[in-house]
């Protein structure tokens, strides 16, 4: 029979089709199998509407087939086949489905779900393939037919011998080449593992023969002694698990049923904190699982880590990683998204960035917050410990999106406090119980609890009664400016010179005793020079002599942040040098005000102190030992 070319564009055309829609070599199987499930889906709903075949679903069937030594691979089913004309239209015509075609002819039914549309993806098949047939036996007919392509060149079909209905697609495998191993695709294993991948939800059961040795079994009269005998016998394996996980009832699954697909899928020895399984019906349409880890992934911090869930589409994973359906603070989720209203472009691998995406991606967004927040209310110790591990991620998403996304992220803070650092305490639960007249939220940054405990500032807020959000990475502070204010109260660092608990009679004494100091202070501020804005008493600081404070939006551990950063240029917070005016050192400042020499030793003495009680190094080492040896 003479070759008939290709109806649509021809070499140019299939071409594109083989070697630059698909990303993926390996995704053929993926196509093959779908049609085949289509072909079965026809002829299912055909015995639905007609019930003359008395065909369930459970005779049907996909087979694969893998012969090493002839090169081939075989992926047949027992759906409705081909006429001839059909083979020639659906095969010789690039573009043109048979699905696409079946399910616009039944549009009016709501149960159908015809995976192909687009009439392509079987060309995937010459990407592994230089010569591929398809033998198919029309549901009804007598009659049966073979088409054959080596690709672009065209195509024959010819009249065959069939048993039964349905279609068989056989691949000749490539041989290998240096930068492609072909013989991938004709080991069982391998082929198994795909479709694990790709199809494991196909509605019908996919089979395929494996070869196993066990022992001969001789009854119970066999001499033991002797050595055991060995046969080769054929396993029919069944490969994919037809029903997914999320498309069973809540009330049939178990905490055991969710863990057990957890560890199995996602690679976590760990059952995970909680999952999430929900059906949405309305707009769109979807079935979601979603689980949020108890531990870090091993590969979290890994410049190669990608977020995302896995999409499918009528139970045919189509993207392993969808990036677009997990914001960045919500990169540790893992899970599925199954759903048969998506819009796939055309070599279904991609999804156009439409509106269907983007509803799915906001109502899971708002799910696990839920989830999240309803964790963190009832089991405070289990969020605390994930919060260790993934609430710099809620941080950074507050940082990152300039407080476009802090309504939605900022309840998901906790933060140890003055109060009980042992219990981490929300942002709402900290305004609830605020001094009644209390209109800041304070908080102080530094590398740790104990650290920041022992700050002057913290112990003097302490004193008046007043709690202190303890804040130790180094995003935090960033985010408390961002967030600006919470529930109509501001944030205040306490390490800022606009922080005075004081009454306005103290504030009016410590200022009259900084106006009556003035000549000692200038003195004090010009032996400092740059290093600091200005040097002043403050009666703030209960029981510490001296502090720094920092004026302006830059603080002293925004400063240490900043400057460990590779960014070029380094910043510097404008501090202020404060003395406490009831300490005793205050007292011998006055004293010896008359002595410059001696006050300006003291000044370099309190300013290198108050740099280490701040967490800064000091400049001079040196200098300060003889400075304090020679005043001792």
């Amino acid at each position: 029979m003479s070759k008939k070319e290709f109806k649509a564009e021809s070499k140019k055309l299939l071409d594109m089709m083989i070697n630059s829609i698909y990303t993926h070599k390996e995704i053929f199987l993926r196509e093959i199998i779908s049609n085949a499930s289509d072909a079965i889906d026809k002829l299912y709903y055909k015995e639905l509407s007609e019930q003359k075949t008395g065909l369930t679903r459970d005779d049907f069937k996909i087979t694969i087939a893998v012969d090493k030594d002839a090169r081939l691979l075989t992926i047949s089913d027992n759906g409705i086949g081909m006429d001839k004309d059909e083979l020639e239209t659906n095969l010789g015509t690039i573009a043109k489905s048979g699905s696409f075609d079946f399910k616009n002819e039944n549009e009016s039914k709501d149960d159908i779900d015809i995976i192909g549309q687009f009439g392509v993806g079987f060309y995937s098949a010459f990407m592994v393939s230089d010569h591929v047939e398809v033998i198919s036996k029309k549901h009804g007919s007598d009659e049966a037919y073979i088409w054959s392509s080596d690709g672009a060149d065209g195509y024959t079909v010819e009249k065959t011998e069939k048993d039964s209905h349905g279609t068989d697609v056989i691949l000749h495998i490539k041989e290998d080449s240096e930068e492609e191993k072909y013989d991938d695709f004709l080991n069982q294993y391998r082929i198994s593992s795909l479709v694990k991948k790709y199809s494991d939800y196909i509605t019908y059961a996919i089979l395929m023969d494996f070869e196993t040795t066990k022992p001969v079994d001789k009854g119970d009269d066999a001499d033991s002694d002797a050595e055991p005998e060995y046969e080769t016998v054929v396993e029919t394996r069944t490969l994919n698990s037809m029903v997914p996980i999320w498309k069973k009832a809540k009330g049939d699954l178990t905490d055991e049923d969710y863990n057990a697909y957890y560890k199995e899928k996602f690679f976590d020895f760990n059952d995970p904190l909680c999952h999430i399984h929900t059906r949405v019906e309305g707009q769109i349409t979807y079935d979601a699982l979603m689980y949020v880890p108890s531990k870090a992934p091993f590969d979290y911090m890994n410049k190669d880590f990608k977020r995302g869930l896995a999409l499918y589409t009528n139970g045919v994973m189509i993207m392993e990683k969808c990036e677009d359906l997990l914001p960045e603070y919500l990169s540790f989720v893992s899970g599925v998204v199954d759903s048969a209203d998506l819009s796939l472009n055309i070599s279904r691998e991609l999804l156009q960035h439409d509106r269907q995406l983007k509803l799915i991606a906001k109502n899971i967004e708002k799910k696990i917050i839920a989830a999240l927040i309803k964790l963190q209310s009832e089991d405070r110790e289990k969020y605390a410990e994930f919060f260790k591990s993934f609430g710099v991620q809620f941080k950074f998403g507050i940082y990152n999106s300039y407080g476009m996304d802090k309504d939605k992220l900022q309840d998901l803070l906790i933060y140890s406090s003055s109060e009980d650092d042992e219990k981490p305490v929300t942002l709402k639960e900290y305004v609830e119980r605020m001094k009644e007249g209390q209109e800041h939220i304070y908080y102080a940054c530094g590398e740790t609890v104990d650290k920041i405990k022992a700050l002057p500032q913290a112990e003097a807020a302490k004193a008046k009664g007043y709690e202190v959000l303890y804040m130790t990475e180094n995003v935090d502070e960033f985010v408390a400016q961002i967030l600006a204010e919470y529930d109509g109260k501001s944030f205040m660092n306490i390490n800022a010179s606009e922080f005075d608990l004081s009454t306005e009679e103290e504030k009016e004494a410590i200022k009259k005793e900084n106006e009556e100091a003035k000549n000692m202070l200038d003195i004090m501020k010009e032996t400092l020079g740059e290093k600091v804005k200005g040097v002043r008493f403050t009666n703030t600081l209960a029981n510490y002599p001296v502090c720094l404070t920092n004026e302006g939006d830059i603080s002293i551990e925004m400063e240490k942040t900043l400057n460990a950063m590779p960014i070029g240029e380094k910043v510097k917070a404008d501090l202020v040098m404060e003395i406490n005016s009831s300490h005793q050192i205050a007292s011998r400042l006055k004293e010896i005000a008359s002595d410059q020499e001696k006050l300006r030793e003291y000044t370099e003495v309190l300013y290198d102190l108050a740099k280490i009680i701040s967490g800064l190094s000091v400049d001079n080492p040196a200098r300060l030992s003889e400075l304090v040896c020679k005043l001792m």
